[in-house]
């Protein structure tokens, strides 16, 4: 995967705290430590909107669904 600089502007605060955390090598510097945050939010958000898109599902219908041709295909599975 490629990668772009880019410039951002923190508060003077996160800044400091990134500093303490890459002076105790939590982070090799300033760029890997807000690399991961970046990616650890992406992830954070991809798997809200999954959770909010569940939330729309009726579970009823969902179980009606993935049952649908249970009975009538279980006399043909094979015994384990």
């Amino acid at each position: 995967m490629g990668k772009e600089k880019i410039a951002i502007t923190l508060d003077e605060e996160f800044i400091t705290e990134l500093d303490r955390l890459v002076g105790e090598r939590v982070f090799q510097n300033r760029s890997q430590a807000i690399q991961e945050a970046v990616r650890d939010k992406l992830r954070r958000m991809k798997r809200s909107r999954l959770a909010i898109e569940c939330a729309k599902l009726e579970p009823a219908f969902e179980k009606t669904l993935a049952e649908e041709g249970l009975n009538e295909d279980a006399s043909r599975w094979p015994v384990y």
